[in-house]
């Protein structure tokens, strides 16, 4: 398996960047700098880069419509207008747990947003694994996490994967047609060095987690076996997306967050967005439609 050498296509020196997304019809790539309260995007045919603020730790955007995204801010969901830059609430999430604030997401095929919460201060299990469904109901699916990270979806539909990052496991489950989710598994228990951060699931069905304090991104065949480590020169890998015109171009999203200043002064590049190419095709990013209305 031939992957090619990560490199750093823009040193945005981020704290914590996470949640690459890929927006084919802008070439575009989007991430979140979650400590730095940043969106950015990176056009990768012009090279045009774009910063926005957000009002508080932005965990994640993922797509509605054209420019236009749900981003998961501490208090709850907001859609962000990325031509204005504006934010507007969209639903309470957890307003009785001040010390939570929302973490990794992404929407899968049949439009569903999945998002983690967490507690900021990665010491309490507050964290819960939701779902919003068309009608724009949030519901919780699992419980019991310091830090959520990684939903992801096999390309069947019918498995959801799913990070505890603090005991180091990746779960899976089964997903019903609804979106209901049984038989929680351990998919893959992390050995070495790092903690599962965000993943994606390729066209093949397998899954690339991203390690935090890992030095790398791991795939695992659909059965849970390690098949591939891909080696980045700095340590704290936090999520990739799968884009390009073949979707086969990874972008990647790291973090200097954590590092003393001799650990940064060693990764130079920790915080900034990398690219590699993989041998097979990531899936198609779906756009979320719990609140197409709203979009009319």
């Amino acid at each position: 398996m031939n992957v090619r050498v990560p490199v750093c296509v823009w040193p945005v020196g981020a704290e914590l960047a996470e949640g690459p997304l890929w927006q084919a019809e802008e070439n575009a790539v989007y991430f979140v700098d979650i400590k730095g309260r940043q969106i950015h995007r990176l056009v990768v045919t012009t090279g045009q880069r774009t910063t926005w603020y957000a009002p508080d730790q932005p965990g994640f955007i993922a797509p509605l419509g054209d420019r236009v995204f749900v981003c998961g801010l501490p208090d709850g969901l907001y859609r962000l207008d990325a031509v204005g830059g504006q934010f507007d609430k969209l639903m309470d999430i957890e307003s009785h747990l001040p010390g939570n604030r929302l973490n990794d997401g992404f929407v899968d095929a049949r439009g569903r947003l999945w998002f983690g919460s967490m507690d900021d201060a990665e010491e309490a299990p507050s964290g819960t694994l939701y779902r919003v469904d068309q009608d724009g109901t949030a519901n919780p699916q699992d419980s019991g996490y310091v830090i959520t990270n990684g939903p992801a979806m096999s390309p069947d539909g019918g498995t959801l994967y799913h990070n505890d990052t603090m005991r180091r496991v990746v779960y899976a489950f089964d997903v019903a047609e609804d979106g209901t989710l049984s038989r929680k598994r351990v998919f893959a228990a992390i050995s070495g060095d790092g903690h599962p951060d965000g993943m994606a699931v390729d066209a093949d069905g397998y899954v690339w987690v991203a390690l935090f304090g890992g030095w790398r991104i791991e795939r695992y065949s659909p059965k849970g076996d390690l098949v591939k480590q891909v080696a980045f020169p700095c340590a704290n890998i936090t999520k990739l997306a799968f884009g390009g015109d073949d979707l086969q171009t990874v972008y990647v999203s790291t973090a200097w967050k954590g590092l003393t200043r001799a650990e940064r002064e060693k990764q130079p590049q920790a915080g900034g967005l990398f690219s590699f190419r993989a041998p097979v095709p990531g899936q198609v990013q779906a756009r979320c439609t719990a609140f197409a209305r709203r979009e009319d």
